[in-house]
């Protein structure tokens, strides 16, 4: 052997388990913000070496839709966060698989109804209020009263200066529409919809868009979850959060490994790993103020006080089913998402 075979054999037997130490990949759709996903991606793989995160964001019914479009060749392994109903709505068509992690005696009695509900299909990762944020200096600017209710966001004041997200690509909207149907009633609920939308300027395609689009001055308030505008208020932006003195959903945020999943032994790896009080404690460093399903994991101050908001009893085996999901969605499609240019 001479000295350039010498060298090529070397170099080749060091890459040869260079190459194995990554052979591993898991497949990941993320549906909360993207300054989480990659804290967690990152965390993850710094313990894991041997595995690679493919991650992609997308918003909830985004995600759902492609784990749909993948049914009979799934690319996906592993769906995690966004709201609970499009992944519970993907447990009942059989998108994804079961399984009963050894984690499940250490969380919060919401999210194992989660798992209980989809028949382990699912299980809740966090939970947080449905709200909104608005942008202090606009309504002080424009003599806007401080809206406290769901009934003050139909002031004719607030035309244009209200966003919230497409319910057909963004689980909060979803939450948001189911919310106001479990309240109002569905006809008086599509009815509210209806003269909400001579106030929105604007239906995003990501649920956490609108108080984005508040903080940065874009627009005067956004209807989102709760701890997104806390995410706003804690970077320092003028944006005030609100619950809604009618009364509010919430959502249970979840996560589900793809049935036929390509990797189902590293699905189940970071399945196991993100619901360990470690994990979940990565969430406030990442500016993400949920409510942690795990049970020892560390809610941080910021975190809005569940005990002090008004909740509907939100009916998620209902609103999560397949059937009152497309029924919903398509009468907004017919009712207000045809308006939403006027």
């Amino acid at each position: 052997m001479n000295i350039k075979t010498a060298a090529l054999a070397a170099s080749t037997a060091m890459a040869i388990p260079a190459a194995a130490a990554y052979a591993a990949e898991l497949n990941l759709i993320c549906s909360a913000d993207v300054v989480i996903c990659e804290k967690l991606v990152s965390a993850f793989e710094a313990g894991h070496s041997d595995i690679s995160v493919n991650m992609v964001r997308l918003s909830s019914g985004e995600a759902y839709a492609k784990v749909r479009a993948e049914g009979r060749n799934p690319q996906t392994d592993l769906w995690w966060g966004g709201t609970g109903d499009p992944q519970l709505q993907a447990a009942a068509d059989g998108l994804t698989a079961e399984y009963e992690s050894p984690m499940l005696g250490e969380l919060q009695d919401w999210a194992v109804e989660q798992a209980t509900v989809s028949g382990n299909r699912t299980v809740g990762v966090y939970t947080g209020a449905l709200g909104w944020g608005y942008n202090t200096q606009i309504f002080e600017k424009k003599g806007l009263k401080a809206p406290a209710c769901w009934a003050d966001l139909l002031d004719p004041g607030l035309k244009g200066e209200i966003q919230i997200a497409d319910p057909n690509s963004s689980g909060t909207a979803y939450t948001a529409l189911a919310t106001l149907v479990q309240l109002m009633g569905e006809d008086e609920a599509f009815d509210y919809l209806g003269k909400l939308n001579a106030n929105v300027g604007q239906y995003t395609k990501s649920g956490s868009a609108p108080v984005k689009a508040a903080a940065r001055g874009e627009t005067g308030l956004g209807i989102v979850f709760m701890h997104d505008a806390v995410s706003q208020a804690a970077e320092g932006f003028p944006v005030q959060v609100v619950a809604p003195c009618e009364g509010t959903g919430y959502e249970v945020g979840s996560m589900s490994i793809v049935e036929g999943a390509p990797n189902p032994d590293e699905a189940r790896v970071f399945y196991d790993w993100v619901l360990t009080p470690e994990a979940q404690n990565l969430m406030p460093e990442a500016g993400s103020y949920q409510i942690p399903s795990n049970k020892a994991a560390t809610i941080s101050d910021k975190v809005p006080d569940l005990s002090q908001i008004k909740l509907i009893d939100y009916d998620f085996a209902e609103y999560g089913s397949s059937e009152r999901r497309k029924e919903l969605l398509a009468r907004w499609d017919a009712e207000i998402g045809g308006r939403a240019a006027e």
